[in-house]
C-alpha cells in the first residue's frame, strides 16, 4: 500500500485539526490583548520593547510621591530595627545585668 493511499481518509482530518489549533492560537492571542489593554500594561511588539510607553506627567508625580513614601518606611523600618535590638537585647540579657546597668543610668554622673 502507497504511504500517501493510507494517509488520504486521514487529511480532512488533518486539516481540520491544524485550522482549529491556528484559531485557537489566533484567538487566545486577541484575548490576551484585550487584557492588556483593559489592565493597563503597554503592548509590546515582537522584541518585547513597550509599544506606546506611558509617560505622563500625573504617572510621573505619582511615581516621585511613591518613591518619597518607600524612602520615609524604609527610615521608620530602621528605627524600628534599632528599637527591636534594644528590646532583644533586654529580654535576653541577665535580669542583674539590666537592673545594674539601669541604676548605672539614674546615678548623676
Amino acid at each position: 500500500m502507497d504511504p500517501v493511499d493510507a494517509l488520504a481518509p486521514w487529511l480532512p482530518l488533518i486539516a481540520m485539526l491544524g485550522l482549529v489549533i491556528g484559531l485557537m492560537s489566533v484567538a487566545g492571542w486577541i484575548y490576551l490583548t484585550r487584557l492588556r489593554i483593559e489592565k493597563g500594561y503597554p503592548l509590546e511588539n515582537s522584541w518585547g520593547k513597550a509599544i506606546y510607553p506611558r509617560t505622563s506627567t500625573e504617572e510621573i508625580e505619582r511615581i516621585k510621591l511613591l518613591s518619597q513614601e518607600n524612602a520615609q518606611l524604609r527610615a521608620e523600618l530602621g528605627s524600628v530595627k534599632d528599637r527591636l535590638a534594644n528590646v532583644e537585647r533586654i529580654v535576653t540579657d541577665d535580669s542583674h545585668c539590666v537592673s545594674a546597668e539601669i541604676e548605672r543610668l539614674r546615678l548623676p554622673n
